[in-house]
């Protein structure tokens, strides 16, 4: 944000992540810039150290949307003074001003002013007296008079005559393009998915149908159809790449780095190349592989036909991207909207089959410009475009050529024009398309969080008019706080029975190494032969500079490292730890909040509580921890809030919450305050000393500690860049022990006044962005022979550190997890219906689209004749496509929800919270209501649409779609497990969905599948739905008429559909009924419906299986 020459800089929370010493440096710099270029340069922190804190020359302090003072930094001190308030000298002068306004300020009333009566404490309190200050008076003053002609001067040469963007348009778009080209490139696994999806379908197809008949136009025109279908759905996999560059895009072109226009011209020209590649390698193994007609100017027009499907489909999906609120509604609509494509590009519709009331589908439709295109390029080839072929005279037989005959048997019109209109129409819709995207994202923006509840206290008038002021000094050894709508007050009461055996960690001469990047026969040391321990009641910091390695020291001592080398020694109570014992008995808050986002805060807490803490502890006990946590954490008020849209403050009590609510011997903590306010860091540091003084071992990285902080630890362990060992030992009263042995280290500075000896102490070793405090002495060597590590080593050779003692047990567990299986599913059980409940864009979506789908299939088909022979085969295509699109909608939506929860399942699967058997008994549960739901709402309107009769046949037919969705959606789950990410799920997705559809028995027809594919079609899952609900509705004929030879007709036809004749049927085919058809051509016959359904359940069954060993077996987390 930085480059390019701004007037005006404004940060927001920019120290989050970096030590004290880095932030000093960067706002340093920024006062530079501001004072030597003449810029403004406002900046909001969280926790500003003194030494930052005296680098600004204004301060605004606002509490509750109020603004308390907004002045000069150096009158800050004395304004408040007159109002009362004193500044201890051995506190941070901004963390005094934040806590002013709060019910931490009865700590700095000093004697109340002559001229006041009451004191103020609440935060329009304040800003009412500052109203009436003489500071605010002069900024108004300052505000309202006439600018400085010099100031005019400025901004007439300079402000006025800004331009918008910084660059051109073209500038723009030519700086995008290299970026996206960069991103996508640097997007290997999604490349490797898209190679592999599309160099195997091509040979699939290729072969299955291989030298294909050009008589037998059915297998032909589903080549071309299946080979846009493809490309069309393969486009599909990239709404996860558009969805998350989108919220890219909106930070950017909220600061104006370029137009929109010339964001998405860079979009649409990078996906060019790809599109090109994958429709000439796919194209050119299914044009000559196939037997398409061999002329090199056909095949150019099927090329560049198959390049614009490509790119139509992709900037159609980027479309949809842009337009959906979210990722659960882009994915299932984007899916859903290739239903109206392909129901009318003429294949499985004839155009003069498609209802009047459609038929304006149909003429703006890509994919039937497109197929038409393909059609006409084919059969209007000089090989076809003639009166005899093979010894039939079609223009003296039907009074056309052949490849027109062809033609109209599809309703294709057979002008070569259409070959030509085809590519101008695809154009044509690639720029509405993208000119659609890019007013999309230029006008319309989802920039803040969906589908988040919040319940607060209900207050009573007078309590919200006159809020109660009522404070007691909390007991330092207090078990918990107690909060209340109008303060803080203390509750001195005895600390219950402790439920968990304190734990003294040691770790003695620790090193992890990883593969050397570039290099990996080589490795690279991250830790250097770390040794420490931790005792219970203690607090032990974590420290050192950026990337010194605090947190992968954390991460090893606490077993979550999942790669690397370990070597070195970690002990419980002296004995040697184990990976069960290391899990159970403490708890780990990482830095990132990973939640499942449907629960509420209570929920979260109560889930851990049970599941964490052993079953033998009564429920009554594990509700009361929950409430102690509620109470720590001051978070009674919000407990009923989703944590979905929950504040980075929340998030960050709700993770020490969810561990606290576990009751742990040990408790890790890497960086708790980042992202916090310096009131919000104390309050939750104070919760985690009360929670140190109960027994507990807390060991906590952290980067930037205010002084009230720092000073509530008892040891520290610092670390510098390289992963060794500065000092450990401990701090002493207000660090007192560790300011004495840096002083007397040659060459250090003594610790300033009223300077934070967090930020001192680190700018000694030299930290920071410019390590400009650093010198040149050795703090790694000058330890190793000092008297604190002496020390350390006589206390690490201590009974019950580095030895076992005869007091201290060996933690040892019976059990690999606390709570009973019964209590693990049934919880789990419990937060996925939450879950599913609490995301309306996922359910309300698929039942929206199972409406749609029962609509437009019904009110297409409505009085559609299923005897003749393009009835017929629109009524199978109709049931295909339909049990297609229910199956591809439910896959490609239940991705992103089911990746979304994974993380969570990762974090709490490392601390052994439950079996990973009943997380997946949850989520197979869970969606079983919601699928049958869905497809009976679909059932119900679209089976008597489309003319099906019988009440029996309607349940079955309801029942077998949803085993199918049910079916789908359980390969949806299986695939996110067992994958990487979400978006190489999509692509495999894509390339396993067109197999198993491509086999499922319609195009090609079963009876054309070759020999050598015919193991595919048994054990495609869909095929075995598709027969049942085929044979429900157009095999059911007790009674099969019998057809007389002599008059050439059938005898004894039943009044069901599946006896009809079918008539109209090509010179190639003989008399057949329509249970005979289906039967004979699509191999789906009535009397297998049994052992199919049968067949189905054997599927469902296996796929849960492997989704249940994914979960077991898989784990793509990587530390």
């Amino acid at each position: 944000m930085e480059f390019g020459m701004k007037y005006m800089t404004l940060m927001d929370e920019i120290s989050t992540g970096l030590d004290s010493a880095a932030t000093f440096d960067i706002i340093n710099t920024q006062r530079g810039i501001a004072k030597t270029l003449r810029k403004t340069v406002v900046i909001a922190l969280l926790q500003p150290a003194p030494e930052v804190f005296a680098l600004f020359d204004e301060v605004m302090i606002m509490n509750d949307g109020e603004v308390m003072y907004h002045g000069p930094r150096d009158q800050a001190l004395d304004y408040f003074q007159s109002l009362g308030f004193v500044c201890p000298p051995d506190r941070d002068v901004a963390d005094f001003l934040l806590d002013l306004g709060t019910n931490e300020q009865y700590k700095y009333e000093g004697d109340l002013p002559r001229d006041m009566t009451q004191r103020p404490r609440q935060a329009s309190e304040f800003a009412e007296i500052f109203r009436r200050s003489g500071i605010h008076q002069e900024m108004l003053q300052a505000l309202e008079a006439p600018h400085h002609p010099e100031l005019l001067t400025d901004v007439g040469a300079h402000m006025d005559s800004m331009p918008e963007f910084h660059g051109s348009f073209w500038e723009s778009t030519r700086i995008l393009m290299k970026r996206q080209t960069m991103v996508t490139m640097r997007n290997r696994a999604f490349i490797r998915g898209r190679t592999i999806m599309v160099i195997a379908m091509g040979l699939i197809y290729a072969s299955t149908y291989w030298q294909v008949d050009p008589l037998d136009v059915q297998v032909s025109m589903g080549i071309m159809f299946q080979a846009i279908l493809f490309l069309a759905l393969g486009q599909v996999s990239q709404v996860p790449t558009f969805m998350a560059s989108r919220d890219v895009f909106y930070k950017q072109r909220g600061a104006n780095f370029f137009p929109t226009s010339a964001y998405v011209l860079a979009c649409s020209v990078a996906q060019v190349p790809l599109a090109l590649a994958e429709s000439i390698v796919f194209g050119s193994m299914v044009y000559w592989m196939c037997g398409f007609v061999g002329d090199v100017g056909a095949f150019v027009c099927y090329l560049v036909l198959l390049v614009l499907t490509n790119l139509v489909f992709a900037a159609w999906f980027f479309v949809l991207t842009a337009i959906s609120p979210d990722f659960h509604i882009a994915k299932p609509v984007s899916t859903f909207s290739i239903a109206f494509f392909i129901q009318f590009a003429g294949f499985v519709m004839t155009k003069n089959t498609i209802p009047g009331w459609f038929i304006w589908i149909y003429w703006l439709n890509p994919i039937a410009w497109g197929l038409r295109g393909l059609a006409v390029n084919q059969y209007r080839a000089g090989k076809f475009d003639v009166c005899v072929y093979e010894g039939v005279d079609y223009c003296s037989e039907f009074g056309k050529k052949m490849g027109e005959y062809y033609l109209e048997q599809y309703d294709v019109p057979s002008s070569k024009m259409w070959v030509w209109a085809g590519i101008l129409f695809m154009i044509l819709c690639y720029a509405v398309f993208m000119g659609l995207g890019c007013l999309v994202l230029e006008y319309k923006r989802y920039e803040s969080p969906e589908h988040t509840i919040i319940k607060k206290k209900e207050e009573s008038e007078e309590e919200a008019a006159e809020p109660i002021y009522t404070l007691a000094k909390t007991p330092r050894n207090s078990w918990f706080m107690t909060g209340s709508t109008g303060g803080d007050f203390a509750v001195d009461i005895q600390p219950p029975k402790q439920n968990f055996v304190p734990v003294t960690i040691a770790f003695q001469d620790l090193w992890y190494s990883v593969p050397k990047p570039g290099n990996p026969k080589e490795s690279l040391d991250l830790l250097k032969g770390i040794s420490g321990f931790a005792k219970p009641g203690s607090m032990t910091a974590l420290m050192g500079s950026s990337g010194a390695g605090k947190t992968t020291l954390m991460d090893v001592i606490a077993g979550r490292k999942t790669g690397g080398t370990i070597k070195g020694k970690i002990l419980f109570n002296g004995y040697e730890a184990t990976d069960l014992a290391i899990r159970r008995c403490t708890g780990y808050c990482e830095q990132m909040d990973i939640h499942s986002d449907a629960t509420t805060i209570r929920e979260a807490f109560t889930f851990s509580a049970f599941l964490r803490q052993d079953s033998s502890i009564p429920d009554e006990k594990k509700f009361d921890s929950v409430n102690e946590c509620l109470d720590l954490l001051d978070m009674h008020d919000i407990a009923d809030q989703i944590v979905r849209g929950s504040s980075v403050e929340q998030m960050k009590r709700l993770t020490i919450g969810v561990e606290l609510a576990a009751q742990p011997s040990v408790l890790f903590l890497d960086e708790p305050t980042s992202g916090l306010d310096a009131r919000s860091a104390k309050l939750i540091m104070d919760g985690v000393r009360k929670v140190a003084d109960s027994g507990r071992t807390i060991v906590c990285t952290i980067h930037q500690p205010s002084s009230d902080v720092f000073y509530l630890f008892d040891h520290l362990l610092l670390l510098k860049r390289g992963g060794e060992t500065v000092f450990v030992g401990e701090l002493g009263e207000k660090c007192r022990k560790l300011v004495n042995y840096f002083e007397t280290v040659p060459g250090v500075a003594p610790l300033p006044d009223r300077y934070n000896p967090a930020t001192w102490m680190l700018e000694c070793i030299g930290a920071g962005v410019n390590n400009g405090g650093g010198n040149a002495m050795d703090f790694v060597e000058y330890f190793k022979n000092s008297e604190e590590k002496r020390i350390l080593d006589g206390e690490m050779a201590q009974e019950g550190v580095t030895r076992p003692a005869s007091d201290l047990p060996e933690m040892l567990f019976a059990k690999k997890r606390a709570a009973s299986s019964w209590t693990q599913a049934t919880f789990l059980t419990m937060r996925f219906m939450r879950m599913y409940w609490r995301t309306p864009t996922y359910n309300m979506t698929r039942f929206i689209i199972g409406l749609f789908l029962a609509l437009l299939f019904g009110l297409t088909y409505i009085n559609v004749e299923y005897g003749s022979y393009q009835g017929i085969n629109g009524g199978v295509g109709m049931v295909f496509m339909t049990t297609l699109f229910n199956g591809i909608v439910s896959f490609n939506g239940v991705l992103p929800i089911a990746s979304g929860d994974r993380a969570a399942f990762y974090r709490e699967r490392a601390s052994q919270t439950y079996n990973s058997l009943w997380y997946f008994v949850g989520s197979t549960i869970a969606e079983i209501p919601y699928v049958f739901f869905s497809c009976l709402l679909f059932t119900v309107i679209f089976y008597p649409l489309v003319g099906f009769t019988g009440f029996s046949t309607g349940v079955l037919y309801w029942v077998n779609v949803s085993l199918l969705v049910l079916l789908q959606t359980y390969m949806g789950q299986l695939f996110v497990y067992a994958l990487p990410s979400v978006e190489v799920a999509a692509i495999i997705g894509v390339l396993v969905n067109s197999i198993f559809f491509l086999f499922m028995g319609f195009n090609p027809p079963a009876n054309s599948i070759p020999a050598g594919y015919r193991w595919l079609y048994t054990i495609t899952p869909q095929k075995y739905s598709l027969s049942i609900l085929m044979a429900l509705v157009f095999t059911d004929c007790p009674t099969e008429p019998t057809w007389n030879e002599t008059l050439g007709a059938y005898e004894n036809v039943g009044s069901e559909l599946a006896c009809q004749p079918v008539t109209d049927l090509p010179i190639t085919m003989d008399h057949t009924t329509v249970k005979g058809y289906v039967e004979s051509v699509f191999e789906m016959k009535h009397d297998d419906i049994w052992s199919n359904f049968g067949y189905v359940f054997l599927f469902l069954g296996i796929l849960r299986v492997l989704a249940l060993l994914s979960l077991r077996y898989i784990n793509h987390q990587k530390r």
